[in-house]
């Protein structure tokens, strides 16, 4: 049986660049699963989240700015709290969780907590694993530090944990979620149509991964930007990181 020409062009557009399916000649490496061990970057460090520690550090992250604040909740299934007890037991549901599996984002320059994030739809048999439930507070968003926090988790997942894919899926509404994905070098890969219902609202779900194959690729784009001799003595960036990665696709 042969695939009609129109589904294999939109199947060759999609594919473009990328690893054909097929059987592999040997049974592909399964990867290894995320734990709660600390990671540290050159500017960043992730903690495994523990409310009795991370509670006030985390509230003032995201609500010292008042409704740009609560604006880094606008996307998000929960949040914002009106006090650091109201948000606790929250914390304290994540802190209990396997998948997703939280962490704390901290500056390491000047030791505040940035915002959270997650390893989460881990499947190391398939060598997939997502990263998720990322929120960051208004003062450390679009940051060095908050970049180095993230790409140290890609770099976990794809040379640490030697997964074969790592996936970012976002609302589709979420613009600053979807402009994110795109400069840390993802690729968009589709929107699923009416893929949740959350709160009574319809999600449709924007999909964005990188292959084991992209990764050096956009490691090295992520190093470059990162590098020191990309800011100068005010700290503002010479190339911006889209400017990077847009290179890349």
């Amino acid at each position: 049986m042969t695939v009609p020409d129109d589904l294999a062009a939109l199947d060759a557009a999609s594919a473009a660049g990328r690893r054909p399916p097929g059987r592999f000649p040997a049974p592909p490496p399964p990867g290894v699963r995320p734990g709660r061990a600390g990671l540290k970057g050159a500017w960043a460090a992730l903690e495994p989240l523990d409310p009795r520690v991370h509670a006030e550090a985390l509230f003032a992250a995201a609500h010292a700015a008042g409704d740009r604040g609560a604006a880094v909740f606008a996307m998000l299934p929960y949040g914002p709290w009106p006090d650091v007890a109201a948000m606790i037991p929250w914390l304290r549901g994540c802190a209990g969780s396997a998948d997703p599996l939280f962490f704390v984002l901290r500056d390491r320059a000047s030791g505040a907590a940035m915002g959270m994030a997650a390893f989460m739809e881990m499947r190391p048999a398939d060598g997939v694993v997502e990263i998720g439930n990322i929120w960051i507070g208004p003062a450390f968003q679009r940051s060095r530090a908050a970049t180095d926090a993230l790409a140290a988790m890609m770099r976990h997942v794809l040379d640490d944990c030697g997964c074969r894919r790592l996936e970012w899926k976002t609302n589709a509404l979420n613009t600053a979620s979807r402009r994110a994905a795109l400069r840390l070098g993802f690729r968009y890969e589709g929107t699923f149509l009416n893929h949740k219902v959350i709160d009574g609202v319809s999600r449709d779900t924007a999909w964005y991964s990188i292959l084991d194959s992209e990764w050096p690729g956009v490691r090295a784009a992520l190093d470059r930007w990162l590098d020191p001799a990309n800011f100068d003595a005010a700290e503002r960036q010479r190339e911006s990181l889209a400017a990077v990665t847009r290179a890349l696709w």
